[in-house]
């Protein structure tokens, strides 16, 4: 179903004329362009709406011309409002047909959670993902072969953030621990910190809206424990994505992708080791879409992104996945780092996973 189709369902199922979106990830969705101007917003300059004929965009008199330079298609309509008279959302207010639903605060409006919306992912989607997720993995892997055991985990993270950038990607997330923090902490967020022995890098980068995530390990002088627990998490990921294929087949959803986890974990050794971080969930216009619980009501819906992330301390595996009722395809792989053929537990198959780059 095309994204209009969804918001004319959406429109029909609520009685409303019209919906609008602010939120970065969601005016990205609809537009394909970026709204942002302070990252510490949730919402961003301008708003985009549709009322069951068309898209219309509105911005303030200072982003307006830059927007249909820059960001939206010529044909697209964009209406300006003095950004010192009035706010997004009153603009919003006055120009919607109403009853109205927003993903904002809007005066009067009911509001909307735009996340099932956004999924499945659209075949356009699935194109820009793919542009995205190599180059993500190209940038990240081209940094960790050239890591030495001296360096910072905060060099690596600027290195990776500079990498990004100039190729027109953001980084939300960029995550660097060295050997000692990363036995101690799942969340290594950088410090000054050598990397010592080993190093685990994790990234969420975006662009155009789409969020891409992936661990790699790079190894200088490792634990003696340290392939044992890769290839547990490796193994406990495979056990997850090959679940969620079957999920999406039978109409199930995150919770049950979530059982099979937590039976991969026992399995490979490391019992209740899932309660000691999130275990990822569906990704697209968020990092997750949603992450899974004992609890996940989320349906699995195909064709749709996974960024699966399990932890055995010291150790992680992710990477960000296309799955379809027919396949599973990587996305944040450059074919350029050594990878191993990992069978889910109690499953048919094997699929490759990036192995420890041992420097």
């Amino acid at each position: 179903m095309s994204k209009l189709a969804r918001l004319d369902a959406l429109l029909d199922a609520r009685d409303l004329r019209s919906v609008w979106f602010a939120r970065p990830n969601s005016f990205a969705w609809l537009t394909g362009g970026n709204n942002v101007i302070d990252r510490e917003s949730d919402v961003g300059v301008a708003a985009v709406g549709y009322d069951g004929d068309d898209l219309h965009v509105i911005t303030d008199t200072i982003e307006a011309q830059r927007l249909r330079d820059e960001e939206l298609p010529e044909s697209r309509p964009v209406v300006e409002y003095d950004w010192y008279e009035t706010s997004l959302a009153e603009a919003v207010a006055e120009h919607a047909t109403a009853p109205a639903a927003a993903d904002f605060d809007v005066p009067n409006f009911e509001s909307v959670d735009v996340s099932p919306l956004r999924q499945p992912l659209t075949p356009d989607d699935i194109d820009t993902y793919r542009s995205l997720g190599e180059e993500t993995a190209a940038a990240v892997e081209a940094i960790c072969r050239e890591l030495e055991s001296e360096d910072t985990e905060r060099e690596i993270v600027s290195a990776i953030r500079g990498a990004l950038d100039s190729r027109g990607i953001e980084t939300p997330v960029a995550l660097v621990g060295g050997s000692e923090r990363a036995q101690k902490y799942r969340h290594y967020t950088p410090t000054e910190s050598k990397l010592g022995d080993y190093a685990l890098v994790s990234v969420t980068a975006e662009r155009a809206g789409l969020h891409a995530s992936l661990t790699r390990t790079v190894a200088f002088d490792p634990p003696e424990w340290l392939d044992s627990r890769h290839r547990a998490a490796t193994r406990v990921e495979a056990t997850a994505l090959t679940a969620t294929r079957q999920a999406g087949i039978e109409g199930k959803t995150g919770s049950e992708v979530f059982s099979e986890i937590q039976s991969a974990y026992e399995e490979v050794g490391h019992e209740g080791e899932w309660k000691k971080h999130h275990q990822g969930g569906a990704a697209g216009y968020a990092g997750r879409e949603w992450i899974a619980t004992p609890t996940t009501d989320a349906e699995i819906r195909l064709p749709m992104a996974f960024a699966w992330n399990p932890t055995v301390q010291g150790a992680k595996s992710e990477d960000t996945v296309l799955v379809t009722e027919d396949e599973m395809e990587i996305l944040t792989e450059t074919g350029n780092w050594p990878t191993e053929a990992v069978s889910a537990v109690g499953g048919d198959g094997a699929i490759p996973r990036p192995t420890i780059l041992n420097l």
